[in-house]
């Protein structure tokens, strides 16, 4: 059978690391304001670490994006010059994207690598348990497991669940009532973050063409967030400071993306045909956080040479030529 204790120890490293280093930098040890600070900000740069790490893998992702979007005309002259033969489109689809260069599974790569670092960090929270005989798994020290297992926000232990038992809530000393309301407002956060990531990317990317990509888009921007509700209740608290907190590095990552590198232009929304068979160039559009549009400023064209009024019959010319004389009138 795979073991996941590589997975285990290296989280248990990376928590514990950070953990010494607020503690050596003077981050009270003990709890203030009923939270123990230098845990708690443990998890959330052991989501710093692994977002620098996985930084190539977003800028590649980025760049597959970009070349998906690029695509999109090309994909749909397939879908119409293929429509009901679904396997030649896939074979002439995946042909175009190799030719490319562009990689459909980009996109979720680096989601999908967050993955063992989520399973892991749960897997470890979820041991931090007073009566856990295995204190010094994972390379713990007895003192670091204490420590962790009584750590706190606002009083509620990281271990403790929103769907905690009584007799789990009494193991670490914990009031239920308190629990639920922190896990509750946590979970909260974790829905509205992971609705506006999803929202925020769709976005950028714009919404498929195709039936099929469109129904993944509606199931990552709705169905995710409902299925927290249930999920969330299971979550360890340090586990969803972790979600959140990786949900808004990923909020500011893409708005920094969008304003760096703003979205491909489509080319049926790229330019208006007018009358005449021009032309126009129409103000590009970006998509803000919450939906806003940033219209980036047409180009002015450029002033018209000012009309200079013809001069009136028998009026004398304004600039004459030098030496030139009036002819002389006829006597």
């Amino acid at each position: 059978m795979f073991s996941l204790d590589w997975i285990y120890y290296a989280i248990s490293w990376i928590l514990l690391t950070w953990h010494s280093a607020w503690d050596a930098i003077g981050v009270p040890v003990g709890a203030v304001i009923g939270t123990n600070w230098a845990w708690i900000l443990s998890i959330i740069f052991l989501v710093v670490t692994v977002r620098v790490i996985l930084f190539p893998v977003f800028v590649k992702q980025i760049k597959s994006q970009r070349a998906m979007q690029a695509l999109q005309p090309k994909v749909k002259e397939l879908q119409e010059k293929h429509k009901g033969d679904r396997e030649t489109l896939q074979k002439e689809m995946m042909e175009l994207y190799r030719k490319e260069k562009a990689n459909p599974l980009m996109g979720c790569l680096p989601m999908f690598l967050q993955i063992p670092v989520f399973l892991g960090l749960f897997h470890t929270l979820k041991r931090l348990n007073p009566d856990n005989q295995g204190k010094t798994l994972y390379g713990w020290t007895v003192d670091q497991f204490h420590s962790a297992s009584s750590a706190t926000l606002f009083t509620a232990p990281i271990s403790g669940r929103f769907g905690s038992t009584a007799d789990d809530l009494a193991k670490l000393g914990a009031n239920g009532t308190t629990v639920k309301i922190v896990a509750g407002i946590l979970v909260l956060i974790m829905i509205a973050t992971t609705y506006l990531t999803s929202r925020q990317m769709i976005l950028k990317t714009g919404w498929a063409e195709d039936p099929q990509q469109r129904m993944v888009q509606r199931l990552m921007l709705y169905g995710i967030p409902v299925s927290l509700l249930v999920s969330g209740s299971i979550f360890p608290i340090g586990v969803i400071i972790y979600w959140v907190t990786n949900n808004l590095f990923t909020l500011g990552q893409q708005q920094w993306v969008l304003r760096k590198f703003p979205p491909l232009v489509p080319p049926k929304n790229a330019g208006k045909t007018s009358t005449a068979g021009k032309t126009t160039a129409q103000p590009a559009k970006t998509g803000g956080l919450l939906g806003r549009k940033t219209v980036q400023p047409a180009a002015k064209a450029p002033a018209a040479a000012p009309k200079v009024a013809a001069p009136k019959p028998g009026a004398k010319p304004l600039n004459p030529k030098k030496g030139s004389r009036p002819a002389k009138r006829q006597g």
